[in-house]
């Protein structure tokens, strides 16, 4: 029987080189390897500006922050992505308000945001969620009618692109996390990209105590730095990150092919759009011989594994209560997916394995 983890992140020789390289130097903390991953990040992207931070939810609330969000402001989420999305809003003291999801993209849904602008809606954040942009063009519109900020939460869509342009180039402001799991990582770290100078100039004053100069603090700021480490390893996965990509666009196409008739409902792509399949996320649909729950068990037995992303809506979390609204798409997103190993360690031997598990379990 094989092993398959679900997730699976890739550091070679070359990273724990870069690393042990920045320890030799002393110089540990921010520096000129931070700066140097910060120029070739936006360069990979197509973004003038990018600013390293310690967490891709340090991206999001340090642009918030930049842009001026605060209490008394709103700004449309949606609901089915991961809580971070949201919480930063609200640890700006703004509230979240919550959009529901296309139901084949599983992407914010253009026709709910519409539905929730009003006085006080200061700005969107769209989630390229798992890998696949949102449709970009059509919040830009929204955005650009009712003189609303746009975000793209890019956390997952490292190298995806719609219309030909990357993600983190997209929007006003570009967000990315660079978790262990993700297309890339750094250990831990995030990214913020944007075309605007002062808006980045604003964003490394935050991050670094509201420092304007060494112990000249011009604002309440936070120790939101990345640091030479993070960066020399994110550097070395820049170089891959294509690759990565690539393998995993070949595994999930592999999938699409040998899942078809296996009774799930495999991912959709929008024309015109890079699919980097952060995730390759699966419906149980309703008539399926087996719940989720049996499913991923079946698959656990055979080694596969498997993982729910997300069991539960973020406008459904407790701490939300009182903001909940209806999005009823993301409440049964959250009750029927469940995400299939697709990550670049994935062999095409692995993936037949898969296939093969799957299909049989409709005969049983």
């Amino acid at each position: 029987m094989m092993d398959i983890p679900v997730a699976r992140p890739f550091i070679g020789e070359e990273e724990i080189e870069a690393v042990v390289r920045v320890m030799r130097s002393g110089m540990l903390a921010q520096g000129s390897v931070v700066t140097e991953f910060e120029s070739r990040f936006a360069e990979y992207c197509g973004a003038e500006h990018a600013v390293g931070v310690n967490s891709g939810t340090a991206a999001l609330h340090a642009a918030l922050l930049a842009v001026g969000i605060g209490p008394g402001d709103e700004v449309i989420v949606p609901a089915f992505t991961f809580f971070a999305t949201a919480s930063a809003v609200s640890m700006c003291g703004a509230k979240p308000v919550f959009a529901d999801v296309d139901p084949r993209t599983f992407n914010i849904d253009p026709d709910s945001v519409a539905s929730l602008i009003r006085p006080g809606v200061r700005a969107v954040i769209g989630v390229h969620l798992f890998g696949q942009p949102f449709d970009v063009r059509a919040i830009r519109d929204l955005c650009d009618d009712s003189d609303l900020l746009l975000i793209e939460d890019a956390a997952q869509a490292h190298g995806a692109e719609s219309g030909g342009r990357r993600a983190g180039s997209l929007a006003d402001i570009g967000c990315f996390s660079f978790y262990p799991t993700k297309n890339m990582t750094t250990g831990e770290g995030g990214m913020v990209t944007t075309d605007a100078a002062g808006l980045a100039e604003r964003i490394r004053l935050l991050i670094n105590h509201g420092q304007s100069q060494k112990y000249l603090h011009t604002a309440i700021g936070y120790n939101y730095r990345m640091t030479n480490m993070g960066a020399a390893i994110g550097l070395v996965q820049l170089g891959r990150v294509e690759g990565f990509n690539e393998r995993r666009i070949h595994n999930a196409r592999y999938l699409d092919r040998h899942l078809a008739g296996a009774g799930l409902v495999t991912p959709y792509t929008v024309p015109d759009v890079r699919h980097v399949y952060h995730q390759y996320v699966v419906k149980i649909p309703a008539g399926y011989p087996l719940s989720r729950d049996e499913f991923m068990s079946a698959l656990a037995e055979r080694g596969i594994g498997t993982a729910v992303h997300y069991p539960i809506p973020v406008s459904r979390q407790p701490v939300y209560a009182s903001e909940r609204g209806s999005c009823p798409v993301s409440e049964d997103l959250a009750a029927s997916v469940v995400s299939l190993p697709v990550h670049p360690l994935v062999s095409d031997e692995e993936l037949e394995y898969m296939c093969g598990a799957i299909r049989g379990l409709r005969d049983e």
